[in-house]
């Protein structure tokens, strides 16, 4: 298994707690405080990549799987 890095927004949630949302992957959540609403996150980019390993393994079985380099410019988010 390999470790991969993911990118959080954290935000002050209007009624308490924090929002925090995932850059890469199409997750948020929140917590009642900065620490369990990046823990939340945690476990729930890991549950959304278990899923999608899970639908892509059953949908791969034909095709062949190939990475790509794309160059960006800088940002102040990704820095």
């Amino acid at each position: 298994m390999r470790t991969r890095t993911f990118t959080a927004l954290v935000e002050p949630a209007d009624e308490g707690g924090y929002v925090v949302k995932c850059v890469e992957v199409p997750v948020a959540t929140q917590g009642e405080t900065k620490r369990e609403a990046l823990r939340n996150l945690k476990d729930a980019v890991e549950g959304y990549l278990e899923i999608r390993a899970e639908i892509l393994g059953r949908s791969l079985s034909r095709k062949e799987i190939v990475e790509i380099a794309v160059r960006q410019a800088p940002s102040p988010i990704l820095a």
